[in-house]
């Protein structure tokens, strides 16, 4: 849904999986039985044990699905390297345990943010997103928000570990000279982009209406005409509509503040909230159960429709506003106070890209990671020109009305010593670091217990030492 703030490759959710009665281990060291009806028919099994933390099939099962979702691609044989790779991580995450490494809740939600708006472009909206994963945008939130912990956990545990690699110039001298001329990278065409946006302002009227609906579900639950649950399913603007608007056990920090405010102050469960104005449209709320700091609600949510003459309004503001920048009146970057988007407006408009694979931050853009309504418009641009306004969805799932410049293009290319420096060092800087955790690797492995299924023993590792 909406009001928060993740998808890790090996994220231990479900995504649709069906969930195994809550199991308990069998004599057998290997096998994972149902204990509630003792029918002993076998639903796990542990396939690896690294340390004192055994590794599930249905925790292959799971990875395989989400990386066949993400569009990962496995290195030989998925039954073997998936295992493999979970037991790699376990390793991590118990050094990062002994090495005291922590990853504040911010850290998690911000980093939570940032995974869900990467899912939203790529599937090319919110709605999509949610059909396409068969949950709302809180339901994938949460699910995935323990996994990302650990996955910040270990990316720290390594940046830890790395934090004294060093390349000198002469490094990135030698490996250009030595690597053949049609070996080198290609590095694809990037661009940096400067975005204004404005929000088409909805009328009074569209306002009260949506609060009229909401005021009118509220007194049909109280009356006993029906239930929040029935309602939400039937009109809820939100992807938790199809668990009747419930969101599951949230913490304060993965809410919209608006929302949290209001739901952390709930107390009674008969009750229903007053109307919530959040980023994501009007909400009423109803508290099913609340657990220490986390809180169990389920919400009805209506978003305000944009008329075209809104939208038309919008267009014609910002179309102003590219007349007087192609006067000289002022740069685009005004965009730092005439801007409604919040994640751009205070770096001039500079759009950001967040890299999952490596939890960077850029200003470069490839052109598969822009959303598509903008990498249309980039497309008929050249260099300093502003598109005229367009029409596009924001992260938050509502219209707005934007007009973007291209600040720069590098087009598609083999890395060059001159112009390509920092490209080819980060490759050496890449290199030196990955061969110093495969070494460290390779040496824990030797000092930790592991235990592997007897039908995995033949499989081809991209580490020694695991079999012993």
């Amino acid at each position: 849904m909406v009001l928060c703030c993740v998808s890790a490759i090996f994220a231990a959710t479900n995504a649709g999986y069906p969930k195994p009665t809550v199991p308990q281990m069998s004599s057998r060291a290997d096998t994972v039985v149902a204990s509630e009806d003792g029918d002993n028919n076998i639903i796990d099994e542990v396939v690896w044990v690294v340390g004192d933390e055994p590794i599930l099939k249905s925790d292959v099962e799971v990875t395989r699905l989400q990386g066949e979702q993400e569009g990962m691609k496995w290195k030989g044989n998925p039954d073997c390297a998936i295992p493999e790779q979970i037991a790699i991580q376990k390793l991590f995450l118990h050094q990062a345990g002994i090495d005291s490494i922590e990853v504040s809740e911010s850290e998690v939600t911000q980093e939570t943010e940032e995974r869900i708006n990467w899912m939203i472009q790529r599937a090319g909206s919110r709605e999509q997103l949610e059909e396409w994963r068969g949950m709302s945008l809180t339901q994938m939130r949460v699910e995935m928000r323990d996994e990302l912990r650990n996955q910040l956990m270990i990316q720290k545990m390594k940046q830890k570990l790395v934090s004294g690699v060093k390349v000198t110039p002469g490094d990135v001298r030698r490996y250009f000279e030595q690597v053949p001329q049609d070996s080198l990278p290609m590095v694809p065409t990037t661009v940096e982009v400067q975005i204004i946006t404005s929000q088409p302002k909805v009328s009074e009227s569209e306002i009260n209406r949506v609060k009229g609906k909401l005021r009118e579900y509220t007194d049909r639950v109280n009356s006993g005409e029906t239930s929040f649950a029935t309602l939400a399913r039937l009109y809820s603007e939100d992807g938790s509509a199809r668990q009747g608007g419930d969101l599951g056990f949230m913490p304060r920090a993965a809410l919209d503040p608006s929302f949290a405010n209001v739901a952390f102050n709930l107390t009674d469960p008969k009750k229903i909230s007053k109307i919530v104005e959040s980023e994501f449209g009007f909400h009423i709320i109803q508290l099913i159960e609340k657990r220490g700091e986390r809180i169990n609600v389920r919400h009805i949510l209506l978003k305000p429709k944009i008329t075209e003459e809104e939208i038309a309004q919008a267009k014609l503001k910002l179309d102003s506003i590219v007349s007087e920048v192609k006067e000289d009146k002022y740069t685009f970057d005004a965009a730092t106070y005439l801007s409604d988007d919040k994640d751009t407006k205070l770096n001039h408009g500079l759009m950001a890209f967040f890299n999952p694979e490596t939890g960077e931050r850029t200003s470069k853009f490839r052109m598969q990671d822009l959303k598509t309504e903008v990498a249309r418009e980039v497309e008929k641009l050249q260099i300093g020109d502003i598109s005229p306004s367009f029409q596009m969805i924001n992260d938050k799932g509502k219209v707005v009305v934007a007009v973007i410049k291209l600040k720069n293009r590098i087009e598609a290319h083999r890395a060059s010593i001159t112009e390509d420096y920092q490209v080819l060092k980060e490759i050496v800087l890449d290199k030196k670091r990955k061969d110093l955790l495969h070494d460290w690797v390779t040496g824990k492995i030797k000092n930790t217990y592991v235990k592997i299924n007897p039908r995995y023993a033949d499989c081809e590792y991209e580490y020694q030492g695991w079999i012993k």
